[in-house]
């Protein structure tokens, strides 16, 4: 089955923590710090791989993580960034934020590769935070925190010509007869289950790129059957050829099914229905002379008036093709639109919180004093020196840009009153 969508997690690495360490020589008694710095944690970046067609890999690896940055270590040694990991994905993949649905990034046109999510920055050692007053800083900086994402992976091909039509009116038998492409022919609906892409080489004029997209029914742009599955793939396409079976060899109304499905087009994204379009009245060797009217007359003068072009084919025998083809071909020519290409709508860099652990503040009657734990209070003692002057400023600043300051205020604080955080008690002084 073709696999043109896909759910997948990805997570960049954590930058590495910066290092706490003092120089320790012979005669030298009190050394400087010589703490290191964090090497910083590795992206995750996708790649346009030619070779790819589908996204039947993603059903059987869906989990993907960069390596995370080594810390620091003694004598200034900095760690080791960690390993991006490269994320290979066919030409056409739309990666969308799986929650809000929104694009990150289209992986076609001159996109061949994107960064997704960037690796976490390395923290600095302590030898950075040394002064005059501070020559020997107890802290360093921890590398920032790993970025993770879930995401949706969508597939729209890209080709310049979209063949549209319900099933069985010979899609695959046109492909297979004007391209290089080799669809699995047969009789029964939704006989295409995959969209197959051909290129026509045209003599003495430019080829293009064609894409069989498999038989609708009427209710696809509301998901009956595979309608949105299918409908996504005509999303890029510049030029529609529209085939009907002229014939009614199933006894289907050619007109009626020209009108059903540019409905569908229309009620699935009026963009899509509005493109320069064709008809392709196909199985004209099938036609029998009667004293009925000639069903491609009567198409014609249903569509021509609207200003679509009908040209009478046989996908078995050739007859019509050329004419076809070429008139295709001066469309496109006339076409000056580059090929759509869906813009951003979710920058995983500033859209992500990250570092954003949750935290309380509440007031203990019975011990009489105000409580302020979580895990981003606790991550934050713990590389925060609070014996030294400048680690007890950044403990200041860190409540402030919090507005963990705003939230003891709200609950009634008043100067004197004891604030505690695990283990440590201070006296709250208002500046």
């Amino acid at each position: 089955m073709f696999a043109d969508r896909a759910k997948i997690y990805i997570r960049s690495g954590k930058g590495g923590d910066g290092h706490v360490s003092f120089r320790r020589e012979k005669y030298v008694p009190n050394g400087g710090p010589d703490g290191g710095d964090g090497g910083n944690g590795g992206s995750v970046i996708f790649e346009v791989d030619e070779g790819l067609n589908t996204l039947t890999d993603f059903r059987h690896i869906r989990k993907y993580c960069a390596q995370d940055g080594e810390q620091g270590g003694k004598r200034n040694c900095r760690g080791k960034n960690g390993e991006d990991i490269i994320v290979k994905v066919p030409e056409g993949t739309v990666v969308k934020e799986l929650e809000s649905g929104k694009i990150i990034a289209d992986l076609s046109g001159k996109n061949r590769r994107q960064t997704i999510l960037s690796g976490g920055k390395g923290g600095n050692g302590n030898q950075h935070y040394a002064t005059s007053t501070m020559q020997a800083p107890k802290y360093a900086q921890p590398g920032q925190p790993a970025k993770e994402l879930n995401l949706f992976l969508e597939l729209k091909v890209i080709a310049d010509v979209g063949l549209v039509g319900f099933p069985n009116v010979g899609k695959s038998t046109l492909l297979s007869r004007v391209t290089n492409a080799r669809p699995k022919i047969a009789n029964y609906h939704f006989t295409t289950l995959n969209p197959n892409l051909g290129v026509v080489d045209l003599d003495g004029a430019k080829g293009f790129v064609i894409a069989d997209i498999p038989g609708l029914i009427e209710g696809a742009s509301e998901g009956i059957g595979l309608g949105h599955e299918f409908l996504r793939h005509i999303e890029r396409t510049k030029v529609l050829i529209h085939l009907v079976d002229a014939a009614s060899t199933e006894g289907r109304d050619p007109i009626a099914d020209i009108y059903a499905i540019n409905k569908e087009l229309e009620a699935y994204n009026t963009d899509i229905a509005h493109r320069p379009q064709v008809i392709a009245a196909n199985k004209i060797d099938a036609i029998y002379a009667s004293n009925e009217e000639d069903p491609v007359t009567k198409i014609k003068e249903e569509f021509e008036p609207k200003g679509i072009k009908v040209f009478p084919i046989s996908a078995v025998s050739g007859q019509g093709l050329n004419e076809l083809l070429y008139y295709v071909q001066d469309m496109l020519s006339q076409i000056n639109e580059p090929p759509t290409v869906f813009e951003p709508e979710f920058n995983p860099d500033t859209d992500i919180v990250v570092g954003n652990e949750p935290y309380t503040v509440s007031f203990d009657e019975k011990k009489n004093e105000y409580v302020v734990e979580g895990p981003r209070i606790e991550k934050m003692l713990g590389y925060t020196n609070l014996d030294s002057e400048r680690g007890f400023k950044f403990f200041q600043e860190f409540l402030k840009n919090n507005e963990i300051l705003d939230e003891l205020e709200a609950l009634g604080i008043q100067e004197g009153d004891t604030v505690r955080m695990y283990g440590l008690a201070f006296s709250y002084y208002k500046e």
